[in-house]
Order: C-alpha cells, then sequence, then structure tokens
C-alpha cells in the first residue's frame, strides 16, 4: 500500500538515495554536505517542502516544492524535484506524488502548480497526462559568468 508524507528524520537514507539517484540521472554532482543542508532545511523550513512516498515504509518517492507569491496570481507552487525508484516506476507512485503536492498546494492557498522538465525525459508520458504544456515558453538561467563585472545600469 502507497503512503505519501511529508519527509521526516526517519526517512533519512531512503530519501538522500533516492536524491542521489535524481542527481545522477540529470548529471548533477552535489557535496555531502549539500544533502545534509537539504535535508535539514526540508525538515525545518516552512517555506519548502519535501515529501516521501512509501510502501511497506520504504522510501520509494520523492517530491520537493516551494510556495511563492505570483504577480498575476493567488499564489504558486514551484514542484522542483520528483523522482521515483526506477523498480517502482509505472504503478502510479509519481501520479499519487503530483496528486499529494497539488492538494497541499491548494490547502495552503498556492493553487497553481507548476513544474519544468527536460524534452526528452520519459516521465514526459505521464505529465503530458497530468498537466498541459505550454508551447512556445522557453526556460532561460542567468548565467553569472557573462555578466562578471559588469556594473548595474
Amino acid at each position: 500500500m502507497l503512503e505519501i508524507s511529508p519527509v521526516t528524520e526517519s526517512d533519512r537514507f531512503g530519501w538522500e538515495a533516492l536524491a542521489r539517484g535524481k542527481d545522477t540521472y540529470f548529471g548533477v554532482e552535489r557535496s555531502a554536505d549539500d544533502y545534509e543542508r537539504t535535508r535539514r532545511r526540508l525538515l525545518a523550513d516552512e517555506r519548502l517542502r519535501g515529501i516521501a512516498a512509501r510502501v511497506d515504509g520504504e522510501v520509494v518517492g520523492i517530491a520537493h516544492y516551494l510556495f511563492h507569491a505570483s504577480i498575476w496570481y493567488s499564489g504558486k507552487c514551484y514542484l522542483a524535484d520528483l523522482f521515483v525508484d526506477p523498480g517502482f516506476r509505472r504503478r502510479g507512485v509519481a501520479t499519487a506524488v503530483i496528486e499529494w503536492v497539488a492538494r497541499d498546494a491548494k490547502a495552503q492557498g498556492f493553487p497553481g502548480l507548476y513544474w519544468n522538465t527536460l524534452e526528452d525525459a520519459p516521465a514526459r508520458a505521464l505529465y503530458d497526462k497530468v498537466g498541459t504544456l505550454h508551447e512556445g515558453f522557453i526556460h532561460y538561467s542567468y548565467r553569472r559568468d557573462v555578466h562578471r563585472g559588469t556594473a548595474p545600469r
């Protein structure tokens, strides 16, 4: 039976294994301190949320999300990370996690839920079912190295 709830201290090793798995999949390198700092923040910071999906007490999926104000809407929820153990994929875990996050966001007064993914991500099959693709939108990230030493105008 699948159970979903906020990440707890007892989820430490299961959470970290999946967080590392997510980072490996996306080619991201982090230090042990990065994982520890993030884990502590998820346990203590009201603005950041971490949830764990468990089957028979084993953490098989995780999600991280945050709430933020919106200029035109009542509030938004950004689903920053969603990762399911490969052995538990295609069993409804990710769908249940997204639905859980959506309910929590709405209950907290942040009804708009969104996320980003890679164009070729296998999870897009699910995302296309539960979400709306905003065709034409392009995501940019500020490159500090290009602007280093440039004075504000």
